[in-house]
């Protein structure tokens, strides 16, 4: 994730659109580090962030208020004294750095016209904003930076403002072929370092992904690189720079399982195994990116406790359950000491006095046995040993019979349990998974509170590209519902073989045939929401609703059929439509 010089670039795009002539209508300073500009443009209002945070420096347009101090700091007052009421008249992104220059228009106490400018600068924990006049000169800034705190560039009222220091960079506008040759390529580091540390506003991202189209390993050393090496990623990079220069830019959010990885104004090939997701503007990347982040970062830190419950308890249901495969392969020998047994009553007879083997016909094979004996002990007594041996391991035989499908039942739940811990979205998610688990005797549930929980969280919805509505179950209730209340009976039904995952449901009105497509796309539902989501392709059982079952006195969400179909799906959700 970049907030490199090619997204400020689109930013500084984007509001030149959207707030060139507009009047900045009000100010506020909701954080130490952070401001609001409320602008009217064309019969618009719209909301500009610019926060210098240390850790998350950012600056997009939103439509989400925050709550502001009662009283407003004294940059913000500052600045409401200055610039309220006043026009921005230009957005400059100064040699492709990661910094805006606002250039306001206002009418001072005299009601003469003057201009201002605000400057954002997106530097980590360098970030700033600073408010100068119109001949450079620093009229506050909302953090101080003294020749304490930095020896290159202060930062105080009454100073000149400089630009930052661009260590040794150039702009990628003027980073021509000769650069190339005589810099770049002369660096004695990867390739992928040698253009991030030469080019201004050129990110790590950005610069691997320009190694990437030129089919270059950007860890490898410029010096292992052929002339036509060279060639290609130069063309690459010219590329990109009139992509720059036209505007052309495709804002997007790079997602692995969900997830957001990356974000970038370009798009990001260098990630083959990620879906992208287009947005209309930057700022609805930046606002969405870090939503989807602080929304996973607030689940994950929620589920916590039930993921060491969960994990702990599959753990110990797994081994449990090996341990008594263990043992009743051990049992297949209780057929061997019966015969053993039976056949000492029928020939023991011939047996010497104290021999250590006996060797007979075994009328079962028609072969002759070699029976071992103990020779302290007399053949008939050696039969009861046998006999008693086949008798405890028949009976240890019985046992394990119904412990090891209780036991892999078990597990088969918790693993069901952990998939949708996996998918889950929201807390209600969480809320549903934690009553399960209670429900189970996972978790103890607290005294006084018997009842259980009021679900609110819905199936996740798609439109299938010839129009038919698919739900997904995110948990074992969701799939309980959906298939036996939801589902009528000609709906399709679909579930990854023999693994975790959750059921999709293909309503189908008034028993139409569903077409091969919408077959296809749910079965790429069915194998992305499973416990075989990274595997290349998923085994995915299909029926219709009307062939299924409930497990007798089984845990919710379980099926039985016996009609069904099979297909090999790819878990791959890229191009299906999801419904909000």
């Amino acid at each position: 994730m970049a907030l490199d010089g090619l997204v400020i670039s689109n930013l500084k795009k984007d509001c030149q659109e959207h707030l060139t002539g507009g009047r900045i209508y009000k100010i506020y300073q909701p954080e130490s580090d952070e401001l609001t500009l409320i602008i009217k443009n064309n019969r618009a209002t719209y909301r500009l962030l610019l926060s210098a945070n240390a850790s998350l420096p950012l600056v997009y347009l939103t439509t989400t208020a925050k709550n502001n101090p009662v009283q407003a700091p004294n940059f913000c007052m500052l600045l409401r004294k200055h610039i309220q009421n006043g026009r921005i008249t230009r957005i400059e992104q100064p040699g492709f750095e990661r910094i805006l220059i606002f250039t306001i228009e206002h009418l001072n106490d005299l009601g003469d016209l003057c201009q201002k400018k605000l400057i954002i600068e997106i530097m980590g924990k360098h970030s700033n904003i600073i408010f100068v006049d119109n001949q450079n000169q620093i009229i506050d800034s909302i953090k101080h930076i003294s020749a304490q705190i930095s020896s290159v560039r202060e930062v105080l009222p009454g100073r000149t403002y400089y630009l930052p220091p661009s260590q040794g960079k150039i702009s990628p506008f003027k980073a021509d072929l000769n650069y190339f040759t005589e810099t770049i390529f002369q660096k004695p580091v990867s390739v992928c370092k040698a253009i991030y540390t030469s080019i201004t506003g050129i990110s790590p991202l950005i610069a691997n992904e320009l190694c990437y189209r030129a089919g270059i390993d950007g860890n490898d050393a410029i010096s292992s690189l052929s002339d036509e090496q060279t060639a290609r990623l130069y063309g690459e990079f010219v590329r990109l720079v009139s992509q720059i220069e036209q505007g052309a830019f495709e804002p997007n959010i790079l997602l692995h399982k969900e997830e957001p990885i990356e974000f970038s104004s370009i798009r990001l090939t260098s990630y083959p195994n990620c879906r992208t997701e287009v947005y209309s503007s930057i700022s609805e990347v930046l606002q969405s990116y870090y939503s989807m982040k602080d929304k996973i970062t607030r689940i994950r830190q929620k589920s916590a406790d039930l993921r060491k419950i969960i994990s702990t308890s599959l753990e110990r249901a797994t081994k449990k359950y090996d341990i008594q495969m263990k043992q009743l392969k051990d049992t297949e020998k209780r057929e061997k000491y019966r015969i053993y047994g039976e056949l000492l009553n029928t020939y023991g007879y011939h047996a010497q006095p104290e021999a250590k083997s006996i060797t007979c016909f075994n009328y079962y094979t028609n072969e002759e046995i070699t029976i071992p004996l103990d020779p302290t002990n007399s053949a008939l007594d050696n039969a009861k040993k046998y006999f008693a041996r086949y008798n405890k391991l028949k009976r240890t035989y019985e046992a394990l019979s119904s412990l090891t499908l209780e036991t892999k039942q078990e597990v088969e739940h918790l693993e069901s349990i952990n998939n949708a811990l996996q998918i889950a979205l929201d807390e209600e998610d969480l809320v549903e998974l934690k009553e399960e688990l209670m429900e189970f005797g996972y978790i103890k549930r607290r005294k006084g509170n018997q009842k259980k929980t009021k679900f609110r969280s819905k199936p996740l919805h798609y439109i299938s590209s010839d129009g038919y509505h698919m739900y997904v179950g995110k948990n074992n209730y969701q799939n309980e519902s959906l298939t036996f209340q939801f589902a009528t009976g000609n709906d399709w039904w679909f579930h990854a073989k023999q693994m975790a995952g959750s059921h999709v449901i293909v309503k189908v009105p008034n028993g139409e045939e569903l077409p091969d497509q919408t077959f296809e796309e749910a079965g790429r539902l069915a194998a992305y929401y499973s416990k075989g989501k990274s595997n290349p392709k998923v085994e995915i059982d299909y029926t219709q609703k009307k062939h299924l079952k409930k497990t007798p006195g089984g845990k919710p969400g379980f099926v039985i059929y016996h009609t069904n179909y099979s297909l090999m799906s790819e878990p791959d959700i890229r191009q299906i439509e999801k419904v909000d």
